[in-house]
């Protein structure tokens, strides 16, 4: 069949965020529509999770519990003794979480309105944890806790896979065989496959496409695209199938299983602009199969052949603007699992995806998959192209809510991003992903606050100055002490990605970090956290080169399928197995600011080394002085405020000027001699005006007024000082 100008569709399987779209399918949508191609979009993990917790649904799911021959739990009898109750407050409870109905909020906390299962036995204090202000917070959570208790009951039941945002992810968890996968994908439908598949036949008679491409961005999404692939081959077999996304990035890039090309005809690699626009040459008869790229397929013969025709790449500049049409964005859930405000900004509220630049500028981390496209080619975007990419988003979505999804967002090109925010007044919040390195200035976060940022995420990973080197970070704990300091004094919230088990790391070192963390917390520069256990991948350094970091691989065997998770000894290391639980509870308990004081011995059930960080490290870390300004000649000035209005007052020392600035929440003056004091008042006019030309504070230096004295003093005055304080930066 040749297809010249293929209708396509592009589906999220089940199940990613449920508030707010993974951006994946709107980012090749914008590049398509872009090129002329007619391209729809669908969230299926959305569509899914909304016939299910609907009153339908339940019904459909509390009558094959009946039918059926369970073991129930105890939680599970009494949830189903009060199905009446949630059948009567499904669908208000939704609508209240899609902000469609928050007046709902204090009968959710006041009145006996929900019905309550296992979840609500652990409930927090939560007068302490939102206050007498936050009634739709507290709602919020307590709606989120009745959805949990229902997805227990229907993955005790009907629906052994599901999961929020893990549908089925234990089968394609270090798949190396795609046997577990064929087996239930042959298996009969359960309750919650049929929904889908009602909810794919729907969209296919609406749509008709002939093409429809999958992004599988994490394990727990393979299952739910392939049993749609496989539907879609069942009732259109002329329909061509394309996959992409991270989880084939990292895991099918060595696939020689025929049995997944029953579902899939093309398995597209890295970033899929080039590839898709390769099939469709090829479709429409434009190129050979020979000039295909990045793509598996599997030949007519059977075999699997992967065809990589040394195209160039879509530059990052190119892509174009992601594109959210057709994408229900009201129907979005908020949920709020965590009462940490950090950590719900993972699962709460509507935040547009974008990227600042194409994979990482550091690209050094031994841990990381550094080897793979998606990490390795580094490519920015001007930021005025940025913005107004910003622009039309918040045009088409109404929201001016942004998460940069970056590796690691580069500090330069946020610094651009931020003063071209601030040029064009674009009122946006945003937060993002970042390295904690010392570019990150006091004056660089004030700058990123003042253009929207409400928090960053970056890697402290193991809080070990020895295996920070070992694994090439980039930082030390004392200059992540200070750049975190800086984004809290600036009003930024930081959570920090931790990592336990990496080689060769041992019993002492793992108590010492976890007392580097405890300081960090203690001191209020780190608001949030997560540990994760080292994973050596088959595309990290460490991967790579398992001998040079003193570990062993030791499997899995390959079997044809997903390759990258790698089992490793590692002789000279500690059990870290052991040590999991008792970091995880510990981190619970500090970003709820409690038992910070307890000896870390405390969350451990077996015996620890006591700790040899030393009890003031991070404290005295924060204590370093500063560069003073005048060491900074080639750094930019930059004012956040307003220009001042300038008056000049007659004095028994001479005339001085006073400059009175308004701004926001507060006036005030700044006083200096008059000609320091008119100075001042030219370069901060200019600053508030001119946001294209980039003053640097030596040709400042060279404009100030030889009566006024020496500059390098001026630098040190009161009125410099008070300037300093309330906005004027050096970056």
């Amino acid at each position: 069949m040749s297809l010249v100008a293929p209708k396509i569709l592009l589906i999220t399987p089940p199940l990613t965020q449920l508030n707010t779209p993974y951006p994946a399918t709107a980012y090749i949508k914008g590049f398509l529509k872009g090129r002329g191609y007619d391209v729809a979009q669908a969230d299926l993990g959305l569509q899914l999770v909304l016939r299910l917790f609907s009153v339908d649904g339940l019904k459909r799911v509390f009558a094959e519990i009946e039918a059926g021959d369970f073991n129930l739990s105890d939680n599970a009898k009494r949830m189903l003794r009060l199905q009446n109750r949630y059948l009567a407050t499904v669908a208000p409870v939704v609508r209240f979480l899609q902000n469609k109905d928050l007046t709902l909020a204090p009968r959710i906390c006041h009145g006996r309105f929900l019905p309550e299962a296992s979840r609500f036995d652990n409930v927090a204090d939560l007068e302490s944890a939102f206050g007498t202000m936050g009634l739709t917070d507290q709602a919020r959570h307590l709606a989120t806790l009745y959805l949990e208790d229902l997805a227990d009951l229907i993955k005790e039941t009907v629906g052994p896979h599901f999961g929020f945002s893990r549908y089925a992810e234990k089968l394609a968890l270090s798949a190396t065989s795609f046997e577990p996968l064929h087996q239930a994908l042959q298996a009969p439908a359960n309750l919650l496959d049929a929904l889908l598949l009602e909810e794919l036949d729907a969209l296919l008679a609406r749509t008709q496409p002939d093409v429809v491409g999958f992004t599988v961005p994490f394990p727990g999404n393979l299952y739910g695209a392939l049993r749609l692939a496989q539907r879609i081959k069942q009732t259109c077999p002329e329909t061509r199938t394309i996959m992409g996304g991270g989880y084939p990035n990292t895991e099918l890039r060595t696939i020689q299983e025929p049995r997944f090309f029953d579902y899939i005809d093309h398995l597209t690699l890295d970033d899929g602009e080039g590839p898709w626009l390769r099939l469709f040459d090829f479709w429409a008869g434009k190129i050979p199969q020979t000039e295909l790229q990045r793509t598996f397929l599997r030949d007519e013969a059977g075999e699997i052949q992967y065809v990589n025709h040394p195209h160039p790449d879509v530059p990052h500049p190119e892509v174009g603007t992601p594109d959210y049409s057709d994408l229900p964005l009201t129907d979005y859930l908020s949920v709020l699992e965590v009462l940490n405000p950090m950590h719900r900004l993972w699962s709460d509220g509507r935040w547009n995806k974008l990227t600042v630049a194409h994979g990482c500028y550091w690209k050094r981390c031994s841990f990381c998959d550094v080897t793979l496209d998606y990490i390795s080619r580094y490519e920015t975007a001007p930021a005025t192209l940025l913005v107004d990419r910003i622009e039309q988003i918040i045009a088409q979505t109404g929201q001016t809510g942004f998460h940069f999804v970056d590796e690691a967002a580069p500090p330069l090109a946020l610094r651009d991003l931020a003063v071209e925010l601030l040029r064009r007044r674009v009122a946006i919040t945003w937060w993002g992903n970042i390295r904690f390195e010392k570019t990150f200035s006091p004056d660089l976060c004030r700058l990123l606050a003042a253009s929207g940022c409400i928090a960053i995420s970056g890697g402290l990973e193991v809080a070990s100055d020895r295996l920070l080197a070992l694994m090439e970070k980039g930082v030390t704990i004392g200059q992540v002490a200070r750049v975190t300091d800086g984004f809290t004094q600036a009003g930024i919230m930081v959570h920090a990605y931790l990592m336990y088990g990496f080689p060769t790391q041992t019993a002492q070192e793992t108590v010492d970090s976890l007392e580097v963390v405890r300081q960090l917390f203690a001191a209020g520069v780190v608001q949030s956290g997560y540990w994760h256990r080292f994973s050596m991948t088959a595309h990290s350094p460490v991967g790579k080169n398992p001998a040079k970091y003193q570990v062993a691989a030791v499997g899995p065997e390959p079997a044809g399928f997903a390759w990258n998770d790698l089992w490793h000894d590692d002789p000279l290391g500690t059990d870290h197995e052991a040590f999991g639980p008792g970091l995880a509870k510990s981190l619970y308990n500090y970003l709820h600011g409690v038992a910070l004081d307890e000896p870390l011995g405390f969350w451990f059930d077996f015996k620890t080394p006591k700790t040899t960080t030393p009890r003031q490290l991070v404290a005295q870390a924060l204590q370093a002085p500063e560069k003073p300004d005048f060491a900074k000649q080639n750094q930019r000035l930059f004012w956040l405020g307003n220009a001042p209005e300038l008056r000049v007052e007659a004095g028994k020392k001479g005339a001085r000027a006073v400059l009175t600035c308004y701004e926001q929440a507060e006036d005030f003056e700044v006083k200096a001699p008059e000609a320091a004091g008119r100075w001042l008042h030219e370069l901060l006019v200019r600053l508030s005006h001119d946001y294209d030309t980039k003053v640097l504070l030596k040709e400042a230096a060279a404009t100030f007024p030889a009566v006024a004295g020496p500059f390098d003093a001026f630098l040190t005055s009161p009125a410099w000082q008070l300037l300093r304080e309330k906005g004027l930066l050096l970056l």
